[in-house]
């Protein structure tokens, strides 16, 4: 009769010695892959199930002989919030390696379909996961789903593509976090009557329209007396967001309120502070970086609506590897809370 080893001594190559086969059998066996024979995989099962036998991360990862490749699809530019998401991927180096994991960061323009779905077609069968900040628009949708098609795991962050086969969206619930940022400025405003501008990086990407969406119903259902001009698009970029804020406030001196949708934060405030009236008019935006902290300090913006940038890095590997291993996703772990900062509690 066979020993019974120890749970805690447990390695993989106890289990390859007590059924008699290779340690790539067993890993094999452990990820259902094809080229062993069924007596073989029931004597590798019998072992496993005897000792009650669960893996260790880095011996699993160590067996597989390779390294797993995932490419996180980026803005380009200068877009503080995307940039400390590649920050806080830099720093999970050493998680990464326990693990057998390399991330590889792809810069590219995410306002241009064409140019978006290019740089996804040329991934395909060159990765094993995809993490992408997505523009919601058909060839960007077929481009996604090609890539699932030829085997990558795919997720989007931040933005979504939700008629995509994508695998899984990481990010927030950005109905809610427009809907969060129309109470703030309605009730920031008070009792004065006018006019409320909106700065989007693009309508095309999902995040910002859906924010839109959520702005607007909570503005026409809670602050009828306020105007909510048509959307002006800067492309997250500072110098665009700046030169059509500054054209909507010299048509419009009654204009009270203000919600930034995504970056170009600096191109906003500049506008503001030109026409001298950052500390007149309302201003509402997302996401703490040291920008947005200087400017809540300073009174020019009034609140930002903050998601984890820490949290969304870690998440997205975390998906992908699970699907890359077949493993359930701890989607309460993984979903991304919103809160709301104001100058008084600054973290």
């Amino acid at each position: 009769m066979a020993e019974t080893l120890t749970p805690t001594a447990l390695t993989l190559k106890d289990i390859a010695r007590e059924a008699g086969v290779s340690l790539a059998t067993v890993d094999r066996v452990l990820h259902n892959r094809p080229g062993v024979r069924p007596d073989t995989v029931r004597r590798v099962k019998a072992a496993i199930e005897r000792n009650s036998f669960q893996p260790h991360v880095a011996a699993a990862e160590l067996a597989r002989g390779r390294v797993r490749r995932f490419a996180f699809v980026m803005p380009s530019g200068s877009n503080p919030f995307m940039q400390q998401i590649e920050a806080y991927l830099g720093e999970m180096s050493g998680w990464l390696s326990a693990r057998r994991l390399s991330v590889e960061m792809v810069a590219t323009d995410v306002f241009d379909p064409s140019v978006l779905a290019g740089t996804l077609e040329a991934l395909s069968g060159d990765c094993d996961g995809v993490a992408v900040v997505a523009l919601d628009h058909p060839s960007v949708r077929a481009a996604l789903n090609d890539l699932v098609d030829a085997g990558t795991k795919v997720v989007t962050l931040v933005s979504d593509v939700p008629s995509s086969r994508r695998h899984h969206y990481i990010g927030i619930d950005n109905i809610a976090a427009g809907r969060t940022a129309g109470a703030l400025v309605g009730r920031l405003v008070g009792q004065k009557s006018g006019k409320v501008a909106i700065v989007a990086g693009s309508q095309g990407l999902r995040d910002h329209a859906e924010r839109i969406f959520g702005f607007n119903q909570v503005m026409a259902s809670e602050f009828p007396g306020l105007g909510v001009l048509p959307v002006l698009e800067g492309r997250d970029e500072d110098d665009r967001s700046e030169q059509v804020l500054a054209r909507l406030l010299g048509r419009h001196a009654d204009i009270v309120g203000l919600y930034n949708v995504g970056a170009g934060t600096q191109g906003v405030a500049k506008a503001l502070s030109d026409a001298g009236r950052d500390k007149q008019v309302v201003f509402v935006g997302h996401d703490v970086t040291v920008l947005t902290r200087r400017l809540l300090l300073q009174g020019v913006m009034d609140a930002a609506i903050s998601q984890n940038p820490g949290h969304e890095a870690r998440a997205a590997v975390r998906v992908l590897l699970a699907l890359a291993r077949g493993e359930p996703i701890l989607r309460e772990q993984e979903k991304i809370r919103i809160d709301i900062v104001m100058r008084d509690n600054l973290p």
